[in-house]
Protein backbone atom coordinates (compact mmCIF):
# COMPACT_ATOMS: atom_id res chain seq x y z
CA UNK A 1 0.00 0.00 0.00
CA UNK A 2 1.25 3.34 -0.54
CA UNK A 3 1.88 5.73 2.77
CA UNK A 4 3.76 8.75 3.83
CA UNK A 5 6.77 7.58 6.38
CA UNK A 6 8.68 10.03 8.44
CA UNK A 7 12.37 8.40 8.54
CA UNK A 8 13.76 11.99 11.05
CA UNK A 9 12.00 14.13 12.46
CA UNK A 10 11.67 17.70 12.01
CA UNK A 11 10.22 20.21 9.22
CA UNK A 12 7.51 19.41 7.13
CA UNK A 13 9.25 18.25 4.38
CA UNK A 14 10.06 15.19 6.33
CA UNK A 15 7.56 12.65 4.38
CA UNK A 16 8.57 10.36 2.30
CA UNK A 17 6.47 8.26 0.07
CA UNK A 18 7.26 4.65 0.05
CA UNK A 19 5.46 1.32 -0.46
CA UNK A 20 4.22 -0.37 2.54
CA UNK A 21 2.43 -4.38 3.24
CA UNK A 22 -0.95 -4.19 3.47
CA UNK A 23 -1.61 -4.53 7.15
CA UNK A 24 -3.06 -7.77 8.19
CA UNK A 25 -6.36 -7.71 10.61
CA UNK A 26 -6.13 -9.05 13.70
CA UNK A 27 -8.42 -10.51 16.62
CA UNK A 28 -10.40 -7.21 17.68
CA UNK A 29 -9.64 -5.05 15.35
CA UNK A 30 -11.22 -4.04 11.77
CA UNK A 31 -8.91 -3.69 8.25
CA UNK A 32 -9.92 -0.17 7.06
CA UNK A 33 -9.45 1.12 3.41
CA UNK A 34 -8.70 4.63 3.95
CA UNK A 35 -10.98 7.49 2.58
CA UNK A 36 -9.74 10.33 4.38
CA UNK A 37 -7.18 11.58 7.16
CA UNK A 38 -7.11 14.55 9.08
CA UNK A 39 -4.22 17.25 10.61
CA UNK A 40 -4.21 17.92 14.01
CA UNK A 41 -1.84 19.81 16.08
CA UNK A 42 -0.35 16.53 17.74
CA UNK A 43 0.68 15.20 14.40
CA UNK A 44 2.60 18.12 13.89
CA UNK A 45 4.31 18.36 17.71
CA UNK A 46 4.87 14.41 16.67
CA UNK A 47 6.31 15.11 13.47
CA UNK A 48 8.61 17.86 14.41
CA UNK A 49 9.68 16.84 18.13
CA UNK A 50 9.93 12.81 17.62
CA UNK A 51 11.25 10.83 20.69
CA UNK A 52 11.39 14.41 22.72
CA UNK A 53 7.60 13.70 23.24
CA UNK A 54 6.81 10.30 25.19
CA UNK A 55 4.23 9.58 22.72
CA UNK A 56 5.91 9.58 19.45
CA UNK A 57 6.31 6.16 17.26
CA UNK A 58 10.08 5.50 16.49
CA UNK A 59 11.45 6.01 13.16
CA UNK A 60 10.63 5.12 10.39
CA UNK A 61 7.20 6.33 11.82
CA UNK A 62 3.59 6.23 10.28
CA UNK A 63 1.62 9.53 11.47
CA UNK A 64 -1.92 10.59 11.29
CA UNK A 65 -4.47 9.16 13.90
CA UNK A 66 -8.15 10.23 12.66
CA UNK A 67 -9.65 8.60 9.67
CA UNK A 68 -12.86 7.90 7.71
CA UNK A 69 -13.22 4.58 5.36
CA UNK A 70 -14.67 1.54 4.50
CA UNK A 71 -14.14 -1.79 6.61
CA UNK A 72 -13.18 -4.24 4.43
CA UNK A 73 -12.08 -7.08 6.96
CA UNK A 74 -13.11 -8.04 10.17
CA UNK A 75 -10.68 -10.03 12.79
CA UNK A 76 -12.04 -12.45 15.20
CA UNK A 77 -14.09 -11.65 18.09
CA UNK A 78 -15.59 -8.56 16.06
CA UNK A 79 -19.21 -8.52 15.77
CA UNK A 80 -20.14 -4.64 16.08
CA UNK A 81 -19.00 -4.17 11.82
CA UNK A 82 -19.25 -6.03 9.07
CA UNK A 83 -17.33 -5.71 5.44
CA UNK A 84 -18.66 -2.48 4.19
CA UNK A 85 -19.71 -0.78 6.80
CA UNK A 86 -18.46 3.48 6.85
CA UNK A 87 -16.74 4.03 9.98
CA UNK A 88 -14.67 6.67 11.39
CA UNK A 89 -11.97 6.72 14.43
CA UNK A 90 -8.59 7.95 15.74
CA UNK A 91 -6.67 4.96 16.06
CA UNK A 92 -2.79 5.50 15.17
CA UNK A 93 -0.28 7.22 14.96
CA UNK A 94 1.63 7.25 17.86
CA UNK A 95 3.60 4.73 20.01
CA UNK A 96 3.28 1.66 18.86
CA UNK A 97 -0.09 1.91 16.59
CA UNK A 98 0.58 2.82 12.50
CA UNK A 99 -0.99 5.75 11.48
CA UNK A 100 -3.24 7.08 9.12
CA UNK A 101 -0.96 8.85 6.13
CA UNK A 102 -1.92 5.08 4.06
CA UNK A 103 -4.63 3.70 2.53
CA UNK A 104 -5.05 1.02 5.40
CA UNK A 105 -5.50 0.89 8.69
CA UNK A 106 -5.81 -2.08 10.99
CA UNK A 107 -7.91 -0.57 14.10
CA UNK A 108 -9.06 -1.26 17.53
CA UNK A 109 -12.24 -2.06 17.02
CA UNK A 110 -13.29 -0.17 20.10
CA UNK A 111 -11.74 2.91 18.75
CA UNK A 112 -14.12 3.00 15.87
CA UNK A 113 -17.84 3.46 15.13
CA UNK A 114 -20.05 3.83 11.97
CA UNK A 115 -19.68 6.95 10.36
CA UNK A 116 -22.75 9.78 10.69
CA UNK A 117 -24.62 9.19 7.37
CA UNK A 118 -24.83 12.33 6.43
CA UNK A 119 -21.09 13.35 6.36
CA UNK A 120 -18.71 12.65 3.43
CA UNK A 121 -15.25 10.71 4.12
CA UNK A 122 -13.63 13.73 4.34
CA UNK A 123 -16.24 15.37 6.73
CA UNK A 124 -15.90 12.49 8.95
CA UNK A 125 -12.41 12.18 9.27
CA UNK A 126 -12.11 15.56 10.78
CA UNK A 127 -14.32 14.81 13.70
CA UNK A 128 -12.78 12.15 15.82
CA UNK A 129 -9.49 13.73 17.59
CA UNK A 130 -11.98 16.83 18.21
CA UNK A 131 -15.11 15.53 19.13
CA UNK A 132 -13.75 13.11 21.59
CA UNK A 133 -11.64 15.95 23.06
CA UNK A 134 -14.66 18.23 23.28
CA UNK A 135 -17.61 15.80 24.35
CA UNK A 136 -15.31 14.70 27.09
CA UNK A 137 -14.40 18.14 28.83
CA UNK A 138 -17.98 19.19 28.82
CA UNK A 139 -19.08 15.45 29.92
CA UNK A 140 -16.56 15.79 33.24
CA UNK A 141 -17.17 19.93 33.67
CA UNK A 142 -20.80 18.35 34.06
CA UNK A 143 -22.34 20.31 31.15
CA UNK A 144 -26.18 21.42 31.75
CA UNK A 145 -29.11 23.43 29.84
CA UNK A 146 -29.17 26.91 30.64
CA UNK A 147 -25.27 27.09 31.97
CA UNK A 148 -23.04 30.31 30.55
CA UNK A 149 -20.42 28.30 29.07
CA UNK A 150 -17.05 30.49 27.83
CA UNK A 151 -15.00 28.48 24.60
CA UNK A 152 -11.46 30.18 24.02
CA UNK A 153 -10.81 29.47 20.43
CA UNK A 154 -13.73 28.83 19.10
CA UNK A 155 -13.07 28.80 15.35
CA UNK A 156 -10.35 26.07 16.09
CA UNK A 157 -10.42 22.50 15.71
CA UNK A 158 -11.38 21.74 19.07
CA UNK A 159 -13.60 24.61 19.88
CA UNK A 160 -15.60 24.80 16.78
CA UNK A 161 -16.88 21.21 18.51
CA UNK A 162 -17.45 22.21 21.64
CA UNK A 163 -19.38 25.19 20.87
CA UNK A 164 -21.62 23.54 19.21
CA UNK A 165 -22.13 20.33 21.58
CA UNK A 166 -22.08 22.94 24.64
CA UNK A 167 -25.35 24.37 22.29
CA UNK A 168 -26.61 20.87 22.06
CA UNK A 169 -26.68 20.08 25.74
CA UNK A 170 -28.64 23.59 26.36
CA UNK A 171 -26.22 25.87 27.26
CA UNK A 172 -26.00 29.74 26.51
CA UNK A 173 -22.18 29.82 24.54
CA UNK A 174 -19.65 32.18 24.30
CA UNK A 175 -16.51 32.13 22.49
CA UNK A 176 -13.47 33.77 21.72
CA UNK A 177 -11.85 34.45 18.95
CA UNK A 178 -8.95 37.01 17.41
CA UNK A 179 -10.47 38.49 14.65
CA UNK A 180 -13.35 39.05 11.88
CA UNK A 181 -13.36 35.91 10.65
CA UNK A 182 -12.86 33.92 13.69
CA UNK A 183 -15.70 35.87 15.37
CA UNK A 184 -17.83 35.30 12.11
CA UNK A 185 -17.66 31.59 12.41
CA UNK A 186 -18.32 31.83 15.90
CA UNK A 187 -21.56 33.57 15.49
CA UNK A 188 -22.55 31.18 12.44
CA UNK A 189 -21.96 28.47 15.18
CA UNK A 190 -24.73 29.64 17.15
CA UNK A 191 -22.40 31.32 19.77
CA UNK A 192 -22.07 35.25 21.04
CA UNK A 193 -18.34 36.26 19.82
CA UNK A 194 -16.01 37.87 22.11
CA UNK A 195 -12.68 39.53 20.44
CA UNK A 196 -10.07 38.77 23.11
CA UNK A 197 -8.00 41.57 21.33
CA UNK A 198 -10.71 44.50 22.02
CA UNK A 199 -12.31 43.14 25.23
CA UNK A 200 -10.56 42.23 28.63
CA UNK A 201 -11.47 39.30 30.69
CA UNK A 202 -13.26 41.93 32.90
CA UNK A 203 -15.39 43.51 30.63
CA UNK A 204 -16.77 40.53 28.77
CA UNK A 205 -16.98 38.81 32.11
CA UNK A 206 -19.11 41.78 33.28
CA UNK A 207 -21.19 41.99 30.18
CA UNK A 208 -22.45 38.50 29.61
CA UNK A 209 -22.17 37.15 32.96
CA UNK A 210 -23.31 40.36 35.24
CA UNK A 211 -19.93 40.06 36.96
CA UNK A 212 -20.57 36.53 38.00
CA UNK A 213 -18.67 34.49 35.72
CA UNK A 214 -18.61 31.49 33.33
CA UNK A 215 -20.12 28.46 34.82
CA UNK A 216 -17.53 26.46 32.69
CA UNK A 217 -14.88 27.88 30.41
CA UNK A 218 -13.27 25.84 28.28
CA UNK A 219 -9.43 26.63 27.17
CA UNK A 220 -8.26 25.09 24.34
CA UNK A 221 -5.59 27.90 23.63
CA UNK A 222 -3.80 26.98 26.92
CA UNK A 223 -0.62 29.01 27.96
CA UNK A 224 -0.82 32.27 29.14
CA UNK A 225 -4.55 32.20 28.95
CA UNK A 226 -5.28 29.34 31.32
CA UNK A 227 -5.16 32.48 33.56
CA UNK A 228 -7.84 33.89 31.83
CA UNK A 229 -9.62 30.96 31.94
CA UNK A 230 -9.44 30.93 35.66
CA UNK A 231 -10.09 34.68 36.00
CA UNK A 232 -13.42 34.22 34.02
CA UNK A 233 -14.75 31.47 35.96
CA UNK A 234 -17.65 31.46 37.94
CA UNK A 235 -16.87 30.59 42.29
CA UNK A 236 -17.12 27.12 42.35
CA UNK A 237 -16.97 26.79 38.62
CA UNK A 238 -15.17 24.46 36.02
CA UNK A 239 -11.83 25.21 33.70
CA UNK A 240 -11.32 22.25 31.08
CA UNK A 241 -8.11 22.49 29.50
CA UNK A 242 -6.33 20.34 26.69
CA UNK A 243 -3.34 22.73 26.81
CA UNK A 244 -1.99 22.81 30.16
CA UNK A 245 1.66 21.98 29.58
CA UNK A 246 3.21 24.97 31.71
CA UNK A 247 3.55 25.88 35.38
CA UNK A 248 1.56 28.86 36.09
CA UNK A 249 0.23 30.10 39.54
CA UNK A 250 -3.13 28.01 41.06
CA UNK A 251 -3.80 31.13 43.61
CA UNK A 252 -6.78 31.91 41.61
CA UNK A 253 -7.98 28.10 41.36
CA UNK A 254 -8.00 27.55 45.09
CA UNK A 255 -9.64 31.13 46.03
CA UNK A 256 -12.66 30.42 43.61
CA UNK A 257 -12.86 27.02 44.44
CA UNK A 258 -12.49 26.04 40.82
CA UNK A 259 -12.34 22.31 39.23
CA UNK A 260 -9.90 22.08 36.69
CA UNK A 261 -10.25 19.10 34.27
CA UNK A 262 -7.46 18.45 32.15
CA UNK A 263 -8.44 16.28 28.58
CA UNK A 264 -6.15 14.46 27.31
CA UNK A 265 -7.73 11.76 24.65
CA UNK A 266 -4.82 9.90 23.95
CA UNK A 267 -4.84 8.25 27.19
CA UNK A 268 -6.85 4.57 25.30
CA UNK A 269 -4.54 4.41 22.68
CA UNK A 270 -1.48 5.07 24.79
CA UNK A 271 -1.93 3.00 27.54
CA UNK A 272 -5.03 0.36 25.87
CA UNK A 273 -6.50 2.20 28.86
CA UNK A 274 -10.72 2.13 28.57
CA UNK A 275 -11.06 2.39 24.28
CA UNK A 276 -14.60 1.66 24.42
CA UNK A 277 -15.47 5.36 25.51
CA UNK A 278 -14.16 6.33 22.38
CA UNK A 279 -16.29 4.16 20.59
CA UNK A 280 -19.22 5.21 23.08
CA UNK A 281 -18.36 8.84 22.35
CA UNK A 282 -18.54 8.52 18.83
CA UNK A 283 -21.63 7.03 18.10
CA UNK A 284 -23.25 9.99 20.25
CA UNK A 285 -21.29 12.33 18.50
CA UNK A 286 -22.71 10.25 15.12
CA UNK A 287 -26.15 10.43 16.58
CA UNK A 288 -25.48 14.42 17.41
CA UNK A 289 -24.46 15.22 13.79
CA UNK A 290 -27.36 13.15 12.29
CA UNK A 291 -29.66 15.11 14.50
CA UNK A 292 -28.11 18.11 12.62
CA UNK A 293 -26.81 20.26 15.37
CA UNK A 294 -22.85 19.25 15.05
CA UNK A 295 -21.50 20.06 11.72
CA UNK A 296 -17.42 19.87 10.87
CA UNK A 297 -15.62 22.82 9.35
CA UNK A 298 -13.40 22.10 6.82
CA UNK A 299 -10.90 24.06 5.43
CA UNK A 300 -10.95 25.67 2.08
CA UNK A 301 -7.91 23.96 1.06
CA UNK A 302 -7.66 20.14 -0.48
CA UNK A 303 -4.36 18.02 -0.47
CA UNK A 304 -3.99 14.22 -1.09
CA UNK A 305 -1.94 11.87 0.47
CA UNK A 306 1.42 12.73 -1.16
CA UNK A 307 0.95 16.16 -0.09
CA UNK A 308 0.79 15.47 3.61
CA UNK A 309 3.54 18.22 4.35
CA UNK A 310 1.76 20.92 2.24
CA UNK A 311 -1.29 19.60 4.64
CA UNK A 312 0.75 20.30 8.06
CA UNK A 313 2.79 23.53 6.56
CA UNK A 314 -1.24 24.48 6.55
CA UNK A 315 -2.55 23.74 9.63
CA UNK A 316 0.75 25.77 11.28
CA UNK A 317 0.30 28.68 9.00
CA UNK A 318 -2.79 29.58 11.14
CA UNK A 319 -4.23 30.92 7.83
CA UNK A 320 -6.62 28.07 7.56
CA UNK A 321 -10.11 27.96 8.77
CA UNK A 322 -10.96 24.79 10.33
CA UNK A 323 -9.71 21.01 9.89
CA UNK A 324 -7.50 20.43 7.36
CA UNK A 325 -8.10 16.88 5.21
CA UNK A 326 -6.39 14.70 3.63
CA UNK A 327 -7.59 12.69 0.56
CA UNK A 328 -6.38 9.03 0.95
Amino acid sequence: MKAMIVNAFGGPDVFEVTELPKPVVSSGHVLVKIAATSVNTVDMMIRQMGPELPLSPAAPALLGMDFAGVVEEVGEGVTEYSVGDEVYGCAGGLADLPGTLAEYIVADARLVALKPKNLSMREAAALPLVGITAYEGLQRAGVKAGQNILVHGGSGGVGHVAVQLARHFGANVFSTGGGSAQTALIEKLGATPINYRTESVEDYVQKHTQGVGFDIVFDTVGGANMTNSFNAATLNGHVVSTVSLLEIDLSPVHFRGLSVHVVFMLIPMLHNHARGKHAAILKAIASIVEAGELTPVLDEMTYSLTEAGKAHERLASGEGMGKVVIDV
